[in-house]
């Protein structure tokens, strides 16, 4: 029996079907006869995904894991990496609730209540969140389940406390910036947000393991004597997350009453308006046809240089790129705390930080590539211009790596400051990792539009695999070469001979 129209369960009928249809043109690139291979991989992946966690976990268990303070600390200490991408994840699709969605046009004209449409989306992105966090936990939360005690299945419980926790908190910030500062700038304030909250708390204990304790795992922060002293006794609210993820029942009942209870406060609360935030945001397109005009002359330059400043600038327009890519930036801030306290002083840290950078420039580089060279909207128009199609990749190809370099410049002259030789290292093998994933991008291009580049992986396996994987040799290439090793030829052998086949594979063009 089907719902009847603008009805709650309408419209997340409606919701669930357009999530449906996503997610397998995600996983299937729109070719049916994937279906079954994509299953047999992640059939694959999740067995690999919890062999891994059971060789993390079997050493605690057993040691025996009791509810003291060093273990609620240690969980607590999980769990915040957790719920820290949970509001990331929850804050950025929440602000694509406003900006990105193509019917609210169609349905805020309609005579179904806003309000309820509001309540659904919402429940959505709840649910989207706790789903993806839920997977990635689901081997850590099982293998404690099967080996230790099945009540750590209550952990699953405390996912949906805080998945609802941190999409209320994402709706509120969303409307806390809508009120300050304009449906124009809270696009850009909240990706800036999201990817600040998703990287700073997993920075800042990477920081502190760095400053106290001379280790780049962030696990040595919750294994500290002096944490486990400092922290609150047994008892306190402050563990309740934990406690309830070991199991006590009461504890996961609170949770939940906060959790589930704030959200639907904050959906009470802000679902008025949502019908005129959604409209206003989907006015900024016709606002910024209203440019206004410049006053600069003028001035003629080389055709090159008009297409690179081209691309510069659609990168620089590009609603959603910061989301995409601030975060990778800002997961480079640790290694530089490591060159910068080190400097010089120890060897092995370049062992640690070179390949950070390689395999972070490598995914900068496929990113912006694909941005420049198949995200092109205008492609009928770029490709009927007066202009040479070799002219108009050349300018993509050096506007992106142009961009890398001035990303990796800062870092680059820190560690030529420390050790010249280890400058050139990474100077040598982020330059390699980058021109490889922008070539890889070259020839698997397709036309595409710049709004599926979070689905861009869809386009080729063979791309995403190979992108991948030349940028795990470059930088084990660049981490051997660090520590004096001439077994760096391997990797770099290697590299090389993803980069053939990849070549090899690539669709033929005329």
């Amino acid at each position: 029996m089907s719902a009847a129209p603008a009805t709650i369960g309408w419209f997340a009928r409606h919701e669930l079907t357009l999530a449906w249809r996503e997610w397998v043109a995600m996983m299937t690139g729109g070719r049916r006869t994937r279906g079954i291979g994509i299953a047999i991989f992640l059939a694959i992946v999740v067995v690999l995904l919890h062999l891994l966690a059971f060789g993390l976990i079997l050493p605690w268990i057993q040691s025996g894991i009791a509810m003291d303070k060093s273990t609620l600390v240690m969980i607590t200490g999980g769990g915040l990496l957790f719920w820290t991408v949970m509001l990331s994840q929850a804050l950025e699709s929440v602000t694509r609730v406003y900006y990105a969605r193509s019917d609210l046009d169609l349905i805020l004209s309609s005579p179904a209540s806003s309000q309820r449409l509001f309540a659904v989306r919402t429940g959505s992105v709840a649910l989207s969140t706790i789903v993806l966090t839920g997977l990635l936990a689901s081997p850590l939360i099982n293998v404690l389940a099967v080996f230790d005690s099945p009540k750590w299945l209550t952990a699953y419980g405390v996912l949906i406390a805080l998945g609802a926790l941190s999409t209320a908190i994402a709706v509120a910030i969303t409307m806390a910036l809508f009120r300050v500062v304009g449906p124009k700038r809270t696009r850009l304030i909240a990706q800036i947000v999201a990817a600040v909250v998703g990287a700073g708390f997993i920075i800042g204990i990477q920081a502190a393991a760095i400053l106290y304790y001379g280790s780049f795992s962030r696990f040595s922060v919750f294994q500290s004597a002096d944490v486990i002293a400092a922290a609150p006794a047994i008892g306190n609210a402050l563990w309740l997350p934990a406690e309830a993820a070991m199991g006590d029942i009461g504890a996961l009942v609170v949770c939940l009453i906060i959790g589930l209870g704030a959200l639907a406060l904050t959906i009470g609360l802000s679902a008025s308006s949502y019908g005129r935030l959604a409209i206003s945001a989907a006015g900024l397109s016709h606002v910024r046809s209203l440019r206004k005009q410049t006053n600069r002359p003028f001035r003629a330059a080389s055709q090159h240089h008009v297409l690179r400043v081209k691309e510069w600038r659609l990168l620089q327009r590009d609603p959603w790129l910061l989301s995409q890519t601030l975060m990778q930036i800002l997961y480079l801030l640790p290694p530089a705390l490591l060159l910068w306290i080190n400097f010089g002083n120890d060897a092995g840290a370049y062992v640690v930080v070179v390949p950070v950078l390689v395999m972070a420039a490598g995914q900068l580089a496929g990113g912006l590539a694909w941005l420049a060279i198949s995200g092109e909207d205008a492609h009928d128009l770029v490709v009927t211009a007066p202009v040479s199609a070799r002219a108009v990749l050349v300018a993509k190809i050096q506007a992106v790596l142009a961009v890398i370099a001035v990303i990796m410049a800062p870092l680059l002259v820190l560690l030529l400051i420390a050790s010249p030789r280890m400058a050139l290292v990474t100077a040598v093998c982020v330059a390699l990792s980058a021109g490889s994933a922008t070539a890889i991008q070259l020839w698997f291009r397709v036309v595409a539009r710049r709004s599926m580049f979070r689905r861009r992986q869809v386009a080729s396996r063979a791309a995403t695999l190979s992108e991948a994987f030349v940028s795990i040799m470059w930088a084990g290439t660049g981490a051997l070469l660090a520590s004096g090793s001439w077994l760096f030829i391997a990797p770099a052998v290697l590299a090389l001979l993803i980069l053939g086949f990849a070549k090899l594979i690539s669709p033929k063009r005329a």
